[in-house]
């Protein structure tokens, strides 16, 4: 048994010279092999990013040239002389700044309404024992994804039967079909996962169940109350086919509705306006976006970890 103990106890035998050169040789190529992969990634990403970057600096670029320079068909990427002449024909042009207006007041309007109506339908799917709630749900999501072409031709024909087409309210119901789906689906994924002793606390001291959703469950839910109502505002703010489809005269046009008769003339069209107003109209999104961004991924992955 000591002999044993003595031979467990014994050192290990120390690595010879060429042990330690293969370890060492090993250790530089995993070093090297990872640098390889890390480079080899990162030029990936900046391919990606250029990319998807390009036609945005494009516009930008456009945006930036003179109607003259634009008109002789200067080439190269970079003009020759950069001027904000088209962003100040446009922001003294009525014919953009009405359209603008119209667009800001739309989508806050629908996007207020579509959050609350959102907030009461994804409450109410995820406490209240409805019957058919997973067909509720089931069809939230298919109409959140349904193809927006699709429903023009139906709401069409309704809006023409109430006497709501070229009229602002016909234009935030269209958009409340098109975001309160995605807002639903959003909201009630986050009600899910709030404590119900919450509302049963408030419930014993003498709260109404309405109560509890406004005072107690909102607060808890505003990171997904705030991504629902930004996603809203963006899908709004950028909708085309809707616009096109219900509005006819151009003091109800949309932003992005103006820009399609933005900047031309008998004989040729100046895409650096064009592409100015595009700059313009992209530009507040960005900047909620960037000032948001936190919340949105808290709002999106809320629930992902308990």
């Amino acid at each position: 048994m000591t002999g044993q103990l003595d031979v467990a106890r014994r050192p290990a035998p120390a690595p010879t010279a060429q042990q330690r050169h293969a370890r060492r040789s090993g250790r530089v190529r995993r070093r090297r092999a990872a640098a390889w992969r890390r480079t080899g990634f990162g030029l990936l990403v900046a391919v990606i990013v250029a990319v998807s970057l390009f036609p945005f600096l494009w516009i930008l670029r456009t945006s930036l040239m003179s109607s003259q320079e634009f008109a002789e068909g200067v080439t190269g990427f970079l003009p020759k002389h950069l001027t904000f002449s088209s962003y100040g024909d446009n922001l003294s042009d009525q014919n953009f700044l009405r359209p603008l207006l119209n667009s800001l007041i739309i989508c806050l309007v629908s996007t207020a309404l579509s959050v609350v109506c959102a907030t009461l339908a994804g409450y109410a799917l995820s406490r209240l024992r409805v019957r058919g709630a997973g067909l509720v749900l089931g069809f939230v999501l298919f109409a959140g994804f349904f193809p927006v072409l699709a429903m023009v031709g139906p709401l069409f024909l309704v809006y023409r039967n109430l006497g709501l087409l070229d009229s602002p309210g016909g234009l935030i119901l269209a958009y409340m079909v098109y975001t309160l789906p995605i807002a639903t689906w959003l909201l009630k994924s986050f009600f899910d996962q709030v404590p119900r002793s919450l509302e049963e606390a408030a419930m014993v001291d003498g709260a109404s169940r309405l109560q509890v959703l406004w005072r107690i469950v909102v607060p808890v839910a505003m990171p997904a109350v705030f991504t629902s109502a930004i996603i809203s505002f963006i899908l709004a703010w950028n909708d085309f086919a809707f616009a096109q489809s219900f509005l006819q005269t151009p003091e109800q046009f949309t932003a992005p509705l103006a820009i399609v008769n933005l900047g031309q003339s008998q004989f040729q069209v100046f895409y650096n306006r064009i592409d100015a107003a595009v700059v313009l109209i992209t530009l507040p999104v960005v900047l909620l976006v960037l000032f948001a961004q936190r919340r949105i991924v808290s709002g999106l992955t809320a629930g992902a970890v308990k």
